[in-house]
């Protein structure tokens, strides 16, 4: 009989993709792999697509300006720590992993209070509320970075893994990208993304530059806004029927590895899995980190990528003034220095994570 894991994680697909990576592993070398998510976020979708038997349970943060959420969300979190436990009780697992969110909480509690090893990941270089609350009981805290701050795990249960990116990120062809949006192979892929919630100043910026992007006969554009943004971004691109063969506007895309596969660069948020992703492809690009993240852990998540020069960093605040187009332009139009950011990202030769992480998981079980 196979060892069970029980995998948690809720809010962004930041915090799920890297745990459907690890579940990718760890089902390949004879593991029950479970996902614990809440019962509306995008894991919800996301774990059951990939196979995995999902388990939901409510959990939420709270306001300190507000004392009443306070109450609810401990009420929540109670309330779900003892449903999970009786689930834990039907399935036995062995070891539980957390990946953010606040629904992290109440299945790790619960796990804690059974006797179960908890192993925690942290994506960003800032770890984040759950994780920081579990750290200090957790068998094994694994981070992106060595220097994450807010880590109060000790030395010898602390390991540096990296972010896992899942096996399709890395597999996917060019040719199956170029196919996926109907684009000649000769032409030039901009790829602008802003991570699965989308980034409005990041496509009102790249919306502006329309005209100047699409003079360049050879350029495609491939824009994911986020869902909620498709509208907007559709109205004010106003785009011909011309012009829409060569700019795809779409406000989620689940084929993301195919997607990344075919671009020559990148413009984007700098998250966690999103940089990990595209790190594992070599992809040049410009990163804006969003600006309001806590302890401005993007920037931080790209510093090291930019430092080796395998990207460009431009703050959010500059994306309105012409540094950033000419950012953009120049990439787009220097395939010299596309190259040459492609070889740096190579030379990182990031660790497979998600083995490393795996390797862990089963230590700990």
């Amino acid at each position: 009989m196979g060892t069970t894991v029980v995998l948690s994680g809720g809010g962004t697909a930041g915090h799920i993709n890297p745990a459907l990576a690890l579940a990718e592993v760890l089902r390949t070398r004879g593991c029950d792999v479970y996902f614990a998510g809440t019962p509306e976020g995008i894991e919800a979708r996301l774990a059951p697509a990939a196979g995995l038997p999902y388990e939901a349970f409510e959990a939420s943060g709270f306001d300190r300006s507000h004392p009443a959420t306070l109450v609810r969300g401990v009420r929540k979190i109670a309330k779900s720590t003892k449903r999970a436990k009786a689930w834990f009780d039907r399935i036995k697992p062995d070891v539980v992993v957390g990946f953010g969110g606040y629904v992290c909480i109440p299945v790790s509690r619960a796990a804690e209070q059974l006797g179960i090893p908890v192993v925690l990941h942290e994506q960003n270089s800032v770890m984040g509320m759950a994780n920081r609350y579990l750290a200090k009981r957790a068998a094994a805290v694994c981070l992106t970075y060595a220097d994450t701050a807010g880590n109060d795990a000790p030395a010898q249960r602390t390991h540096v893994t990296g972010n896992p990116v899942r096996a399709a990120v890395t597999t996917a062809t060019r040719a199956q990208g170029l196919a996926l949006y109907g684009i000649p192979d000769d032409a030039r892929v901009l790829l602008v993304f802003g991570g699965s919630l989308g980034a409005r100043h990041i496509n009102q910026a790249i919306v502006r530059m329309k005209d100047e992007l699409l003079a360049r006969d050879d350029l495609h554009v491939v824009q994911i806004t986020g869902s909620r943004e498709l509208e907007s971004a559709q109205k004010e691109l106003a785009l011909s029927d011309g012009q829409a063969a060569r700019w795809h506007v779409l406000g989620y895309q689940d084929r993301m590895p195919e997607t990344l596969a075919c671009a020559d660069a990148i413009v984007s948020r700098a998250g966690a899995t999103s940089l990990a992703e595209i790190a594992a492809r070599c992809i040049p690009a410009i990163l804006v980190p969003y600006p309001f993240a806590t302890g401005d852990h993007q920037t931080h998540n790209a510093a090291e990528y930019v430092a080796a020069g395998a990207a460009t960093m431009i703050p959010d605040a500059d994306l309105d003034a012409p540094v950033f187009s000419r950012a953009v332009l120049d990439l787009v139009d220097d395939a010299a220095a596309r190259e040459a950011m492609r070889t740096a990202a190579q030379a990182l030769d990031a660790a497979d994570a998600a083995s490393l992480l795996a390797d862990i998981v089963l230590d700990a079980a």
